[in-house]
């Protein structure tokens, strides 16, 4: 399943018991809010400069705004999710793994291998459910400030892997902490191997996993091309993320700035969507320069291979990984939605 990319945000400022900024009412209407920000993003990529494009918006916002500084705290996304329950922090930028820890709905925009034929169709697929998604999380105390993707995740590898049979006699990467995804690939005759973002360097140089889904994004930050020299060009999943904030937290900034705040949030998942996306092709590009990666394409029949494979675990995902009723709902707005591209054409 895919690794994940995409981070925390943290914001947590002067804090009482409760978890929420408290200054006084004169120090308040002189100076804007101060939120810490947490990313793992690494500050060459997109993601992170679009944070910091995003700071700047929310700094000059009328009303007060917010003060954002950035920074890159150590940790998983779910360590994150704690960390915000506890009262620590109070917002984060989580990919679809750590935003699961709030609510699984998540997991529609994202754990469907070889579901999605297209980037309009994830777009199509988002912007059906989000809504209903953000009510759900709205419900657990967050408030969601946007969405987004970096692109298709991609099967990168130690030795050539072209066919699921390739992949079966070998050692994948999981997110530690997802038992389940590693659960499904077990039972559908895969060696997952769980392990905590930060070891997947160390984990390829020992040779205790040998193949990583990730994009070309991540795999060129994290150095992962140095050995895992190969990649399978096909497209296995979308990689999602999202920004929240406490309900709490969000209430407390002031009512004149939240408008130009969120519009400067979605304003920061639109671009990162669009960069990130730029950025993985380019990445892919960099990689065959600098690293040598080789890129194997695949056929159609080859295709066929892995969307066939996918259909024989659907059963276990629905329900399993992804909650039954938004599955059944991704697979019937997709049949509308390719058929009216089939009834256009």
């Amino acid at each position: 399943m895919p690794n994940k990319w995409m981070v925390s945000i943290a914001a947590a400022a002067v804090l009482l018991p409760g978890g929420v900024n408290n200054r006084s009412t004169s120090s308040a209407q002189t100076r804007p809010l101060l939120i810490r920000m947490g990313t793992s993003a690494p500050k060459d990529t997109s993601p992170y400069q679009e944070l910091k494009i995003m700071a700047e918006k929310w700094r000059k916002a009328p009303g007060g705004g917010a003060d954002l500084v950035i920074s890159n705290p150590q940790g998983d996304e779910a360590g994150t999710v704690q960390r915000i329950r506890s009262g620590q922090y109070q917002a984060a930028m989580l990919s679809v793994t750590g935003l699961s820890e709030i609510d699984p709905s998540v997991k529609a925009l994202e754990d469907l291998p070889f579901v999605f034929h297209s980037l309009e169709e994830v777009e199509y697929v988002r912007v059906k459910l989000t809504p209903d998604i953000e009510k759900k999380f709205l419900d657990k105390g967050f408030v969601v400030l946007f969405w987004g993707d970096v692109g298709w995740v991609r099967f990168f590898s130690t030795e050539t892997m072209i066919h699921p049979a390739d992949l079966k006699r070998m050692k994948v990467f999981t997110w530690a902490g997802d038992s389940k995804q590693a659960d499904i690939m077990r039972a559908a005759g895969f060696n997952p191997v769980s392990l905590p973002s930060d070891a997947i360097l160390q984990q390829l140089s020992t040779g205790q996993i040998n193949v990583i889904p990730t994009a070309p994004l991540i795999a060129d930050a994290g150095q992962f091309y140095g050995k895992a020299k190969h990649m399978l060009e096909i497209n296995y999943a979308p990689l999602v993320g999202g920004a929240v904030i406490t309900k709490e937290a969000w209430d407390s900034i002031p009512k004149a700035s939240q408008d130009a705040l969120r519009k400067a949030a979605q304003e920061a998942g639109e671009a990162l969507t669009r960069r990130g996306r730029a950025e993985s092709d380019a990445s892919v590009r960099a990689m065959k320069t600098k690293g040598g990666l080789n890129v194997h394409a695949v056929t159609p029949e080859i295709e066929a291979e892995w969307r066939e494979l996918a259909k024989t675990i659907y059963p276990k995902l629905r329900g399993g990984i992804v909650p039954a009723d938004l599955f059944d709902r991704v697979m019937s707005l997709l049949e509308s939605y390719r058929a009216a591209k089939g009834a256009s054409k």
